[in-house]
């Protein structure tokens, strides 16, 4: 199914005329209009690529053993650490795929391998695979495999196939087929996981109790103000029983574990496990008037084991994030089975969700609130967490709604990019509409997700904040270089337990300013999700992925009927040949390009003092692939403007020249 796409005004972005009668398709441009001046984005582009080169090794001497594994010789205490590991490195192949370093994909497998390594000493991994704990945190550390995968999609077919057979296959213990669950909320190559911690009780601490509060609040017997943990009955036996079983919306990530291997392989079981499993979740959310149950019995009744509740869920409405994760496994499940079916009617399984608590939302200064993210909004906002803005409930329980933020943009952004859907792009312009800050503001804030951006970026796709581009640019420069400070202060050192977070808090590599303005999509959402983009580029001559030196690229509009990039070559000597890939996996087509050329003399005798002016004479070529090849001589640029059609073709993560109909492209 494809939505309607909203029309475009043609002042801003005029729609190319229709195909000459009897044309026939182009597949390459030559770019022939002189670059007199390079512009400052493209500069600080390469800047950027320049110093991320660079980068990656300091953080590899500081932090990792010779093998590739992190320095770190304590245990683990608990299920959790794992993805701390993989984390640390997942959007290093994702920089390889922009046109970073070639050397950084051999180093990501080389940190795969050894990590996977470690961990198994560490009783975190078998058979390559997480033992079994929960998918809030399974998916954060599969982006760096998924990655991979897109990166050396022959070398990670098989592995990425065996991963997902252990939720597809009922024989390893994690789903029921009869009653399409997930058997519990910690999964994996162990099977489902009972309880959700190997103690007797769960392993609290007090700031967790401060931020979060307790799961089971609407249970007795609990001593108050909470200092003695261990007695408490929701956090020992009733813990254990009614949150370490069953299956809960987490789960819905192994959506994108799965998606990845039908990308991958193109085996329709993948595709058909999606379709029922997502279709299961999304049939309890319409009979719970649209808002998603957190969590399912082992008897597949929702609330059996919480005594009727359809909230309270291991991470779920209650405990501890809500929204903020709830919505993005909703997200992911969503987009995977929208994917796989071609029915885009999925995406409503999330933006019910996100409907509901921006319904419910109130005007107050985030200062006020009762967040339990603090921290990050607090970054976030700067100096306007006093001033009153829309904030929505993430949490709820028997109490009623609570934990007020902002609303994080990312879900709401990705659906839109993703459908094109006008409701989506309403939605994103009532959230604006409604906030008491400035979407134009752009702090140097990063956090782990690697993402935060999506408001700001927002803006500039609307045409009200053309400074945007070197904006974000000059944000990551700063991201980047303070890292390296916090290197050189903390590199070297022993890592114990507690702060396993340094590793992913320091590393230098930033992709969120490359994402958005190369490719025009947002980065990926951090709980499992698949990159999304309008376009990706691949180094011709090179034979690989990414953008080729010297090279830089502007995305300033992502619709489908005119999507519009500005590619340059910077280089005086060199020529560049590029191929744009409609899409992250070339599932969408091109249906058509215009594009701006010059063939005068613009530089006039060498008697003069000036050249002349250089006026651009617009083509319109059909193109009908998913692949445009595009030639740069030295000193040139092209501004295209691209007429696409999206979710046209099954993805596909091969390069296109392995693929019949890019391989032409590659000739010459």
């Amino acid at each position: 199914m494809q939505i309607p796409l909203p029309k475009i005004p043609t002042e801003s972005h005029p729609m190319p005329p229709p195909h000459p009668a009897g044309s026939l398709p182009s597949t390459t441009i030559t770019a022939s209009v002189p670059l007199t001046s390079p512009p400052a984005w493209a500069v600080a582009e390469r800047a950027l690529f320049a110093l991320l080169d660079d980068s990656w090794r300091l953080f590899e001497t500081s932090f990792c053993d010779p093998d590739g594994s992190l320095r770190y010789v304590g245990k683990l205490s608990s299920r959790d650490g794992g993805d701390d590991f993989y984390e640390t490195f997942f959007n290093w192949p994702e920089y390889y795929l922009l046109g970073g370093d070639a050397r950084i994909l051999t180093a990501s497998e080389k940190h795969w391998r050894a990590l996977t390594d470690q961990l198994t000493g560490l009783n975190i991994v078998k058979d390559d695979f997480e033992i079994g704990y929960d998918w809030f945190h399974q998916g954060e550390a599969m982006l760096f495999m998924y990655f991979l995968s897109a990166a050396s999609p022959a070398q990670w077919r098989e592995r990425s196939a065996r991963f997902a057979d252990l939720y597809v296959d009922p024989k390893h213990g994690n789903y029921d087929e009869a009653l399409n669950i997930v058997k519990a909320p910690h999964n994996g190559s162990g099977g489902a996981r009972e309880g959700v911690s190997d103690t007797e009780n769960y392993p609290w601490l007090a700031d967790e109790a401060k931020k979060y509060g307790f799961p089971l609040d609407w249970m007795d017997g609990a001593p108050a103000p909470h200092k003695d943990f261990a007695p408490d009955p929701r956090l020992g036996a009733e813990m254990q029983q009614r949150l370490g079983r069953g299956d809960v919306v987490a789960n819905l990530s192994i959506s994108g574990l799965v998606l990845n291997a039908f990308a991958l392989t193109g085996d329709e079981k993948y595709a058909h496990w999606i379709e029922r499993y997502v279709s299961g979740w999304r049939g309890r959310a319409n009979d719970n008037g649209g808002i998603i149950p957190d969590n399912v019995g082992l008897d597949g009744v929702v609330g059996s084991q919480l005594d009727g509740r359809f909230y309270g869920g291991h991470y779920g409405w209650t405990w501890p994030h809500g929204i903020y994760s709830l919505g993005q496994a909703a997200a992911v499940g969503s987009m995977a089975a929208a994917i796989v079916t071609g029915d885009l009617s999925y995406l409503d399984l999330a933006r019910a969700q996100y409907d509901d608590v921006i319904a419910n939302g109130r005007t107050a200064a985030f200062s006020t609130s009762d967040s339990s993210v603090k921290h990050w909004w607090g970054a976030h906002l700067g100096p306007e967490v006093d001033t009153p803005t829309l904030l929505v409930p993430y949490r709820r329980s028997d109490k009623g709604r609570f934990d007020w933020n902002p609303i994080q943009v990312s879900v709401p952004f990705a659906l839109w990019h993703f459908s094109n859907d006008p409701g989506d792009l309403a939605r994103l312009r009532a959230l604006r509409e409604r906030s008491g800050f400035d979407w134009r503001t752009v702090r140097p804030v990063r956090e782990k997700e690697e993402g935060g951006h999506e408001d700001a970026w927002f803006t500039y796709l609307e045409g009200d904040n053309p400074e945007y581009p070197e904006l974000i640019l000059a944000a990551a420069q700063y991201q980047v270089r303070r890292r390296l400070a916090l290197i050189e202060e903390f590199g070297n050192k022993p890592v114990d337990e507690a702060d396993i977070h340094i590793w992913q808090l320091v590393q230098p590599i930033v992709t969120e300013a490359l994402t958005h303005l190369t490719l025009g999509g947002p980065q990926v959402i951090y709980n499992g999700g698949q990159l999304q983009t309008r376009i990706r580029w691949w180094d011709s001559d090179g034979r690989r992925a990414g953008l080729p030196a010297d090279v830089g690229a502007l995305v300033s509009s992502i619709d489908p009927q005119a999507t519009i990039v500005e590619v340059v070559n910077l280089s005086a000597s060199h020529q560049r040949k590029v191929i744009l890939q409609a899409g992250a996996y070339a599932e969408n087509q091109i249906e058509s390009v215009t594009y701006g050329s010059f063939d005068g003399n613009w530089t006039g005798s060498f008697y003069e003092y000036i050249g002349s002016e250089i006026e651009p004479v617009q083509t319109v070529s059909r193109v009908e692939s998913s692949y445009l090849k595009i030639v740069l001589p030295p000193g040139t640029s092209v501004r295209l403007t691209l007429q696409t059609v999206l979710h046209a073709k099954p993805q596909t993560y091969l390069a296109p020249w392995d693929t019949a109909e890019g391989s032409a492209l590659v000739d010459g």
